[in-house]
């Protein structure tokens, strides 16, 4: 079976691992802050907080930002359900952004005349987390502009697209944003078997965020509430939690990054072929457009129904039996029972609703070499035939 995702793992990544277990420190050491670093050099900004997961990364952002209960996230129906779950865990309140049906994205459109229906009814959001699906930019520009008109704050979910930029700004950088948070679970471009990251622009930020990620404990003089000269002595200044990344993972991390901008540009190359041998077959195929080059994460296609009578189950199931492991992303968050008893329900996000019934996420890896490449697009055609 060709998976739609797969980690790429070498000796070197290896042998930083083992480096690593060989040495004093497991976690907490020195590696977590130098992948930090790594990540936040490629990124251009001055501070990043590594943590477990990109879950973990969206509530300490969440809680840094001050979002609490009372308050309203809004975010995308197209995404994991992580997402929306951040603001959740903070007794917030969640709605939903429907999407561009070409980009797949949150829609500025949709955004702008939800933010003015919310103005007149005192309703606005304290916080927009757009997601950079698949790996391509939502539009942060138009995005950035409403959240200065309307007083949002804004933390972007590149969980899909390390290494992606946007009108020359590279995603990570915070320049549209308060926040981003990336993911390195084995699926996504660079791995640390389980790991996230959020960077920023702001000093307290980020150090909220540390302390949000370590229980809330500080050992650092200036913040303690009182002088003490014994060397063990700390305190805990808000309810965090164990978020932590291990050096282990970190160092994983650190040895991924060498290979970033390759993985980056062998995706795009697989995407050519994709664009070139399935065009003439009844799809729609993923936007890539000249502004923004997206981190190619996911190669997603739907089905063109006025040009096909093949449903989606019918294509994947054949593709399943054909040994292609195609996936479907996502279930839109809102017609998930955890949302449906929270008030929605399906016809709220139509545009969302109507790329899942057609979408399908096909194999898209950097080992994806030209055998398996023509088996999938065989198997395509083969559908359609």
């Amino acid at each position: 079976m060709i998976p739609y995702g797969r980690q790429e793992i070498d000796a070197d990544d290896i042998s930083a691992v083992v480096a690593v277990l060989q040495s004093d420190f497991l976690t907490q050491g020195p590696t977590v802050p130098l992948f930090e670093k790594a990540v936040a050099g490629r990124c251009g900004v001055d501070h990043a907080v590594a943590v477990n997961s990109a879950t973990s990364a969206l509530h300490i952002a969440c809680l840094a930002l001050g979002v609490g209960p009372g308050d309203r996230v809004w975010t995308s129906p197209n995404t994991f359900v992580a997402s929306a779950n951040c603001a959740r865990y903070c007794g917030a309140a969640v709605d939903f952004v429907d999407i561009d049906p070409v980009s797949r994205n949150l829609c500025p459109n949709e955004l702008a005349r939800k933010l003015e229906r919310a103005a007149k009814s005192g309703q606005l959001p304290k916080v927009v987390i757009p997601v950079h699906f698949a790996g391509l930019p939502c539009e942060l520009g138009a995005i950035r502009s409403l959240a200065d008109q309307y007083n949002f704050k804004i933390v972007e979910d590149a969980s899909h697209a390390i290494g992606a930029t946007f009108e020359g700004s590279t995603i990570g950088d915070c320049r549209f944003s308060d926040i981003t948070v990336f993911s390195f679970h084995p699926v996504k471009i660079v791995t640390t078997a389980e790991g996230g990251m959020a960077t920023t622009k702001s000093a307290s930020l980020a150090r909220k965020m540390q302390l949000l990620r370590s229980h809330g404990i500080t050992r650092e003089s200036v913040e303690l509430s009182k002088d003490s000269d014994c060397p063990w002595y700390y305190e805990q200044h808000l309810l965090g939690f164990n978020y932590r990344l291990t050096d282990v993972q970190a160092a994983l991390g650190v040895s991924q990054l060498r290979h970033l901008d390759d993985w980056i540009q062998k995706r795009h190359a697989i995407a050519d072929v994709y664009d070139r041998e399935l065009a003439s077959l009844p799809l729609k195929l993923p936007l890539r457009p000249s502004h923004a080059r997206s981190a190619l994460h996911l190669y997603v296609v739907e089905l063109d129904t006025s040009n096909t009578t093949v449903d989606r189950k019918a294509a994947f199931v054949r593709l399943r039996a054909s040994g292609v492991g195609v996936n479907v992303h996502y279930y839109p968050v809102h017609m998930q029972p955890y949302y449906v008893a929270q008030g929605f329900e399906r016809g709220q996000f139509p545009t969302s609703e109507t790329y899942y019934e057609r979408c399908m996420s096909i194999p898209m890896f950097p080992a994806l070499d030209d055998e398996m490449q023509s088996k999938v697009i065989g198997a395509l055609r083969g559908v359609f035939a």
